[in-house]
């Protein structure tokens, strides 16, 4: 895998490797300027089944998203990102998936109409910011954790405008906001406004909804554009 081998190795190919990673980026933004409406990043494990009741939640958000004018996007692969985009195709939406390659668990899902797979983790995450004006974050694990400590880094840094950041199933991520209330912002890691990054929900019509407010929100406040 090009990234453990960049990550660890002195071959002295500075040059070559800083080329891949450029061309790789350049890859993603191509692929980013090809969706041609407003998308929502759909985050969460790769190990959910079609059978559970996490893989019909998101398949009805990625419908509903889609229904709303949305593309839908996601890592393009199994579990969650399957069933967003997979409802993204229900709605009659722009399915998105940005692949990540790895040596287990993560392969393409068939719902995609734009589809890229990266070799660095870096690049891909890029792409999923970059195309955003929200996320939709399911339960999931390392991977999705990172997702969102990412988008909540950003925001609260200014490098990316204020955007919703909505988790699905308030049992999962509950006990996590609970801490990040009673030890960050109690130990003052955090400012009271940072919790306000964040969103809960159980239900698909309001995670849909919440993201609909936030686009529209951000939409009146960007200036137009010179005729």
């Amino acid at each position: 895998m090009e990234d453990r081998k960049l990550l660890e190795a002195h071959d002295g190919d500075l040059a070559g490797d800083a080329r891949r990673i450029g061309e790789e980026f350049l890859e993603g933004f191509i692929a980013v300027e090809r969706i041609d409406r407003p998308a929502i990043t759909v985050f969460g494990s790769a190990r959910i089944h079609q059978d559970s009741q996490e893989y019909a939640q998101a398949r009805e958000v990625g419908q509903l998203l889609a229904q709303a004018g949305f593309a839908v996007v996601t890592g393009g692969g199994p579990g969650v990102m399957e069933a967003a985009n997979r409802g993204a195709r229900d709605g009659g939406g722009l399915s998105v998936g940005f692949n990540i390659e790895l040596p287990h668990e993560q392969h393409e899902n068939p719902y995609l109409d734009i589809e890229l797979t990266f070799k660095h983790f870096y690049a891909r995450k890029t792409m999923f910011v970059k195309a955003a004006e929200g996320f939709v974050i399911f339960p999931g694990g390392f991977g999705t954790l990172d997702e969102l400590f990412e988008a909540l880094t950003l925001i609260q840094t200014g490098k990316v405008l204020h955007f919703p950041v909505v988790l699905f199933d308030s049992d999962y991520w509950r006990p996590l906001l609970d801490w990040t209330r009673d030890r960050l912002l109690t130990d003052g890691m955090i400012s009271p406004e940072d919790l306000e990054l964040l969103q809960i929900t159980d239900e698909p019509a309001e995670a849909v909804a919440l993201q609909v407010a936030g686009y529209r929100r951000r939409a009146a406040s960007i200036p137009a554009a010179p005729q």
